[in-house]
Order: C-alpha cells, then sequence, then structure tokens
C-alpha cells in the first residue's frame, strides 16, 4: 500500500532554514506528481507546492514563493522541501501528498519561533 513517512521537521528560529523529506513507497514514484500541504494552528490546510514527476515544473503558493523550493530523487523515491527563511506564520503540520492515489502521509511538524 501507499506510504508516504515525512522527516526534517522541528523548532528553529525565525530566518532558520529545515529541508522536509518524504521517504514514498507501494506506488510507481516516478510518474506521480508530488505535493506538500500544511496545516497551522487553528487555520485551514493549505497547498504549499507541488512537482510533476520528472520533476521540471514546479509551483509554489504565494505565501512560500521565493523561499521554498521543492525537489525530487526519481532514484530515491524521496520528495524535498527545502525551506528558508522561516517565519512564525510557518509554523504548521506539513504533510506529503502523492498524486495517484491521493495518500497522505501522516505529517510533521515545523516550528518557527520568533
Amino acid at each position: 500500500q501507499v506510504q508516504l513517512v515525512e522527516s526534517g521537521g522541528g523548532l528553529v528560529q525565525s530566518g532558520g532554514s529545515l529541508r522536509l523529506s518524504c521517504a514514498a513507497s507501494g506506488f510507481t514514484f516516478s510518474r506521480s506528481a508530488m505535493s506538500w500541504y500544511r496545516q497551522g494552528p487553528g487555520k485551514e490546510r493549505e497547498w504549499v507546492a507541488d512537482i510533476t514527476p520528472a520533476g521540471g515544473t514546479k509551483n509554489y503558493a504565494n505565501s512560500v514563493k521565493g523561499r521554498f523550493a521543492i525537489s525530487r530523487e526519481n532514484t530515491r523515491n524521496t520528495v524535498y522541501l527545502q525551506m528558508n527563511s522561516l517565519k512564525p506564520e510557518d509554523t504548521a503540520e506539513y504533510y506529503c501528498v502523492e498524486g495517484l492515489t491521493g495518500g497522505w502521509g501522516q505529517g510533521i511538524q515545523v516550528t518557527v519561533a520568533s
């Protein structure tokens, strides 16, 4: 079955960086667009970024454009989210989502201290 396991979250100071990873299994990763979503405390879940199967096209929410970068390694079945210039409003649970079956990871917490 589809498994998506996020890692790399944690506590960071405002202005700092983190890189999230999502290790995928149970489906043909190289054929699946991948996305990151997040849900902050008291907020609705929001789309953050996505990437096409070969990695040629990447899209970002306006709130993270220029600060976050999505990438993937199809040989490792892994998608990444590099997060720079982090702000307290980036504090959220971050989820990896795959496009073929709509599977979601369990989520990982990112907390940005002011």
